[in-house]
């Protein structure tokens, strides 16, 4: 039966092997402290945060996250410690400030089946930005857990500081550095987690009345909301027509089904809600909730949340399984009001479901080796066993039981491996172009679409463990973050190296296929190309796009030709500005391009004098939001000699690489993940067959 504390109940542990699971509502930061019998803390090697996430016996989350797993070994805890505080921080670098303006924060101690043992609500927080949530202490050889509930309004120094610990200032300084870093190199979540906060697996039951709702709206962590009905008020397309498949104005003041929300790391992609518009510059003429509306136009009566037409179709349903076996998977079973949304949020559902077999896998490894040398050691600790047969077979119990326990994991982690490889297998080539690699067989019957679609791949992404299933990196439409090609030299993982201009080649093929995906996937007219290449190096890699005509206007080379894109994309971007905060929207200049725009920088710094630097860094900054994003191809040693002024830039675009690399860490547990660009097959013609039919498009519609 599990125990509902309330401030300063303890409550008595009858297990060793725990998880504390945390629910904020908001990324916060998760970390411990170590503490002796009087809680006092003797260093920094004693607390557990981001940047040092592993001690003897704990782990806590390598990144800021709205959801937290803990690991707790206190069998595995150094002697010397008698007191474990966890704690909770709200990130420095954007979101909210004081844990009176989110969710209460709760805390529950688990057993490793899952089963709750003692929960705890953190309720009464105004103020504080930091606060200590549990507290697991020793009590005569037995363990406990207490609800702290302790807050500190100076956050992460202040409650070091409490602890005893001399150098708290600069750890939490170092904290939410390490956190920011974390973000930075974090795949973007594309919304928060749904109340159920379980993957949604629909079975084939007759969809329900028009007025009896839906549940298809229930989605699984990482998926997005379900898009509403045809017949939705609709918006403006950059041409003025109606779309009636636009999202409705948000009910309440709420944030639409697109916009980024704060309960993940980077938003979906890690940037603030905007009151700018989200897809290039669209405007609308319907009122945003929360507005007085339009005086003298007619007032809707409707109730805003009743549907008015039938829901979704409900998702196919899989084939009956032969008895004993799992349920064969079929592409399309997650939630969604098109095939196209539940392909998306079946990926991040495969996403998930990887990263967290993943992590328990590793969890039970990492216990064998702990009661390994811990039976070891204590075999070792009697001198009269150390040589001998009793000491022999005590060490030879002891690795029988590790590779028993190891044995036994694996084989909990192959049948989780074997489901989700047979669901790629089918989902895989259902896949719509904006989702599919190169080679699949859908861009063979490639159409420039009429709509854009709700993500696009930028790669695929594995773990080690299972090299051979990959994952597709979707990421959300509009782009919210810039790209960063990374061709500075690094060796690849299977330990060969590339010299600098063999990755620059790979690094300006990879943007060339990014951008060309980027270009196919919207609708004719609705995405313009730029290209800043000031020393004509990227020319080749350049080629299909500039003989395909698809480019906005020929590469810009040289000082001058950097200076010119840069201003009239910095001016675009006031000029969208000004436009959307003076609701002016009719002001802006005939013929003004409203579709989006994508800058292509290559060899970055060169060519780039202070000012331009400046306004690179107040696109990356600004022109998402008005529909300007940015994709640099760039070394970041070439660029040293600015020192820290760019390491803002370089923070806030994602960064990717030509080569296989493991620098991306999931939103959920945090694994490193190895990210391979979405490249074309060598020797394909199926780049230019594309990009002709899209500069063919691109010619009717002009």
């Amino acid at each position: 039966m599990t125990a509902e504390l309330v401030r300063g109940q303890n409550h008595p542990l009858s297990q060793a092997r725990l998880e504390i699971r945390i629910a904020a509502g908001t990324p916060v930061v998760a970390g411990a402290t170590l503490g002796d019998e009087q809680g006092r803390v003797h260093g920094v090697e004693w607390v557990l945060h981001p940047g040092a996430p592993t001690l003897p016996g704990l782990e806590v989350s390598r990144q800021a996250a709205a959801d937290h797993r803990l690991a707790v070994d206190l069998g595995a805890v150094p002697e010397a410690v008698h007191r474990v505080h966890v704690l909770l921080a709200l990130p420095a670098a954007g979101g909210p400030v004081r844990f009176g303006t989110v969710p209460a924060p709760f805390v529950a101690v688990t057993g490793l089946d899952g089963t709750e043992l003692a929960g705890y609500t953190i309720t009464g927080l105004d103020a504080e930005s930091a606060v200590v949530a549990l507290e697991l202490y020793r009590r005569q050889g037995a363990w406990k857990v207490r609800a702290v509930g302790q807050g500190y309004a100076g956050g992460l120094a202040e409650l070091l500081t409490d602890q005893g610990l001399a150098q708290a200032a600069q750890l939490a300084h170092d904290i939410h550095e390490a956190v920011a870093r974390g973000l930075a190199r974090a795949v973007p979540l594309p919304s928060p987690l749904t109340a159920d906060g379980d993957r949604s697996r629909q079975t084939a039951t007759p969809a329900p009345g028009a007025d009896q709702g839906s549940s298809a709206a229930q989605g699984a962590p990482g998926a997005v909301p379900s898009q509403p009905p045809p017949n939705t008020p609709p918006h403006l397309s950059p041409y003025g027509s109606p779309t009636p498949s636009g999202p409705p104005p948000p009910p309440n003041g709420a944030p639409a089904a697109g916009t980024p929300q704060p309960a993940s790391p980077y938003g979906p992609q890690g940037a603030p809600a905007s009151d700018a518009p989200q897809s290039g510059f669209t405007p609308t003429p319907t009122d945003t909730a929360g507005q007085p509306p339009t005086v003298g136009g007619p007032i809707d009566y409707s109730h805003p949340r009743r549907q008015t037409t039938a829901p979704p179709p409900p998702p196919p349903a899989a084939p009956p399984a032969q008895p004993g076996q799992p349920a064969r998977p079929v592409a399309g079973d997650a939630t969604g009001w098109s095939m196209e949304e539940r392909l998306y949020n079946q990926v991040w559902g495969m996403f998930e479901d990887l990263a967290r077999s993943t992590a328990a896998y590793r969890s039970a490894v990492d216990f064998a080796d702990s009661r390994m040398e811990k039976e070891l050691d204590a075999a070792l600790a009697d001198p009269r066993s150390r040589i001998g047969g009793q000491g022999d077979a005590a060490r030879e119990a002891a690795r029988d039981k590790h590779a028993r326990l190891v044995e036994q994991a694996r084989a909990v982690y192959d049948r989780d491996l074997g489901q989700l490889t047979a669901e790629s297998e089918v989902v895989e080539p259902a896949l719509p172009p904006a989702y599919a690699r190169w080679d699949n067989p859908v861009w063979h019957g490639y159409r420039v679409p009429f709509e854009v679609p709700m993500a696009v791949r930028l790669g695929d992404l594995h773990l080690p463990e299972c090299a051979e299933l990959r994952i597709p990196m979707l990421v959300r439409l509009p782009l919210e973050r810039g790209l960063w090609i990374d061709s500075g030299a690094a060796g690849s993982l299977d330990g060969s190296f590339l010299d600098s201009h063999e990755l620059h080649r790979l690094a300006m093929d990879t943007a060339v296929a990014l951008a060309a995906r980027l270009l196919a996937v919207h609708p004719a007219g609705d995405y313009t190309l730029h290209v800043i290449d000031p020393a004509g190096s990227g020319a080749q890699a350049l080629a299909p796009l500039v003989w395909a005509g698809v480019l906005g206007a020929p590469p810009a080379v040289g000082a001058a030709g950097v200076a010119d894109v840069l201003a009239r994309l910095t001016e675009r971007v006031d000029l969208v500005q000004m436009a959307v905060r003076g609701g002016a929207a009719d002001s802006l200049p005939p013929g003004f391009d409203t579709g989006e725009q994508l800058l292509i920088v290559n060899d970055f710094p060169h060519g780039f004098d202070d000012r331009a630097v400046t306004q690179l860094r107040y696109l990356a900054d600004e022109g998402p939001s008005v529909g300007v994003h940015l994709m640099m191809v760039a070394d970041r040693e070439e660029a040293s000699g600015y020192g820290p002024l760019l390491d803002p830039l370089w923070r806030s675009l994602m960064r990717l690489t030509p080569v296989p690399d493991d620098h991306l860490a999931d939103p959920w547990v945090g694994h490193a993940w190895t990210y391979e660009p979405a490249l074309v097959p060598p020797g394909s013609q199926v780049l230019q067959q594309v990009l002709n039919q899209v500069a063919e498009a691109r010619t009717k519609y002009t």
